[in-house]
């Protein structure tokens, strides 16, 4: 118990923004429609921005070293608050992970969606998600 205890005095540093989305923002930079946006914030944001929701136990060590490794590791793999500095071969490269990672219905992760229930998208949602973000991508200028 006391070890527990100590534990707590040991906390990870978190990735939170102060400000709001910038212009380099995913959302923000490909004017991504409401039903989309309101599902990628749902699925995708508390893992893979700067504006992750930590829910309450994340103040409970070791839980919320582990939390915080996930969003690290999501952000090392794709940061949508900073999807506009990635080079445009780059940012081509993402969204084809983005729909591969749909398509496959390997995201978001079992383990978030099962405590997070509006991060469940259904079939047709992926779907749907996925034919916009194919559409966007073959709009993209990958110079």
């Amino acid at each position: 118990m006391i070890v527990f205890i100590a534990l707590q005095f040991f906390r990870p540093a978190r990735t939170q923004s102060p400000a709001e989305p910038g212009p380099d923002d995913f959302a923000l930079r490909y004017a991504v429609p409401e039903p989309f946006r309101r599902q990628l914030q749902e699925s995708c944001y508390d893992c893979h921005s700067n504006h992750p929701r930590y829910p309450w136990y994340a103040n409970v060590q070791p839980i919320g070293w582990w939390l915080q490794s996930h969003v690290n590791d999501g952000n090392d793999h794709l940061n949508l608050s900073e999807f506009g500095r990635y080079s445009p071969d780059k940012r081509a490269d993402k969204i084809d992970s983005m729909i591969d990672e749909l398509t496959f219905r390997t995201m978001p992760l079992k383990t978030y969606s099962w405590l997070h229930p509006a991060a469940r998208l259904t079939k047709s949602e992926s779907d749907a998600l996925v034919d916009w973000l194919q559409h966007l991508r073959d709009s993209m200028d990958t110079d």
